[in-house]
């Protein structure tokens, strides 16, 4: 009785031990994680820019504001915006009718002048032979003289006063300066205009810079051959150029210094008072770049998965990064990276901290 009852006891124990034996079997038959085929990108060094971006403004090396010398109202307006205009080209007209008149009246008083002066200069010649045959005295030839000198003193300043109203005349026609764009025109037929009224401009868009204030804290930094690079909006590259001129004068209004640079690209991508984004080039040292496509984001902190050799194998160790600009289709890593590494470039969605992988070609 007694040994029935030791054996009744021994069967849960024996029952554990076969269960945990056919437990620990399963799991020494359970198969390893295999490594993931991944590739990797060695980290190498890149000149990479520092640079600032600023708003600039495309300015013609030419550009005139039209505005007329007299007062009076438009008549005609030969042009419309946007026509391609050549130097001397009628572009307005002003009334002339007025100015017109000053000159007809003008024009009969030098005429009047001139028949004085024709008609003293025979009596002086005539007074002359008089006074050497002792016909008549010599005051009387020296006041013929007189009369003759200041009839003709008269005439020239009668020809003069012609000459300035016709001249002024003329500026009742507007014209082209040089050869160019013709801006908006703010004005009507029939409108009067005077010497402050802007009619238009003209636009020259064969020489084109770019005006960019730089702030007086980066005064020290600015100087002649600095690169400018002229991108759109986007990011995208227009043009390369260098600036040429430093204003040795601050701006009091924004406190910011004007340089140029000259613009040399095609007159369709710019246009006079047009606004653009222009980068500075400061200097251009080695960094540590990253493809794009190896970084993650996780609460707004960058990370790469680094392939790392472990005591089993290679494995990817997940790693926090600083990133700077994008270069192309790189980032610029200010932190976290080191030459030399190796970081995975592909199948990053499939991995975890410590998983093993296997770099491919």
């Amino acid at each position: 009785m007694l040994n029935l009852t030791k054996i009744l006891a021994l069967i849960p124990l024996a029952f554990a031990v076969l269960l945990s034996s056919g437990c620990n079997t399963t799991q020494a038959k359970q198969p390893a994680a295999q490594p993931l085929p991944v590739k990797t990108q060695t980290i190498g060094l890149s000149p990479v820019p520092r640079e600032d971006e600023y708003v600039a403004t495309i300015k013609s090396r030419r550009s005139a504001s039209i505005q007329p010398q007299v007062d009076g109202s438009l008549t005609r307006i030969l042009v419309k915006s946007g026509d391609h205009v050549h130097a001397g080209q009628m572009l307005m007209t002003i009334d002339p009718l007025k100015q017109q008149a000053t000159v007809d009246q003008q024009r009969s008083t030098e005429a009047q002048k001139k028949a004085t002066y024709d008609y003293n200069q025979i009596e002086v010649e005539r007074q002359r032979k008089l006074y050497e045959g002792g016909v008549s005295s010599k005051q009387d030839y020296q006041l013929a003289v007189q009369a003759f000198e200041n009839s003709k003193a008269d005439w020239e300043a009668s020809t003069a006063g012609l000459v300035t109203q016709q001249r002024e005349l003329a500026y009742y026609n507007l014209t082209a300066p040089f050869d160019g764009v013709v801006g908006d025109i703010p004005v009507h037929i029939g409108d009067y205009v005077s010497q402050q009224t802007l009619l238009t401009t003209v636009d020259e868009n064969a020489e084109l810079e770019a005006y960019i204030y730089i702030p007086t804290e980066k005064s020290a930094s600015i100087h002649m051959g600095l690169p400018v690079q002229i991108v759109t909006s986007s990011g995208e590259l227009i043009e390369s150029t260098q600036i040429y001129f430093v204003s040795q004068q601050v701006d009091n209004g924004i406190q910011g210094i004007l340089v140029k640079a000259p613009i040399h690209g095609s007159l369709d991508q710019f246009r006079n008072a047009q606004l653009v984004k222009a980068r500075v080039v400061w200097s251009t040292s080695p960094t540590p770049t990253v493809p794009v496509l190896a970084v993650t984001r996780i609460g707004g902190q960058s990370f790469v998965y680094v392939a790392t050799q472990a005591d089993n194998g290679t494995v990817a160790k997940q790693r926090a990064i600083t990133l700077g600009d994008t270069i192309g289709n790189d980032y610029a890593v200010t932190g976290g990276l080191k030459p030399g590494e190796k970081v995975i470039i592909s199948g990053i969605q499939f991995l975890i901290d410590g998983a093993p992988v296997q770099p491919i070609s």
